[in-house]
């Protein structure tokens, strides 16, 4: 019987952690660029975009598949940034738990 109660004190501090590793995931704030810095978008821990910078140059009428292309790529290398971080804080609150390879956290 010691040995449930210890277990259910366990996953209690675990889900206490995984809590605030979530809570600390959402409030992530990454950058991504493209076009070597002409376009930079922000996006918290949960991939929402928090904001979008454009150079002034890229306005012109011509240029506007570009502008659109550049807004897509930095916007992937935010969230994969986003992603990456969030792997590494989990990875770090699951360190020596025996789960399966491939299985992502949080679910």
């Amino acid at each position: 019987m010691r040995d449930i109660m210890g277990m259910m004190g366990k996953v209690k501090e675990m889900q206490a952690k995984m809590e605030k590793m979530q809570a600390e995931i959402a409030a992530l704030d990454v950058e991504g660029t493209s076009g070597g810095g002409l376009v930079t978008v922000r996006l918290n821990g949960k991939g929402e975009m928090l904001g979008l910078k454009i150079d002034p140059s890229l306005f012109k009428e011509d240029d506007v598949e570009i502008l659109e292309d550049l807004i897509v790529a930095a916007h992937k290398a935010a969230k994969e940034r986003a992603e990456q971080l969030a792997a590494e804080k989990t990875k770090e609150l699951t360190a020596g738990l025996p789960i399966p390879p491939g299985m992502k956290l949080p679910f």
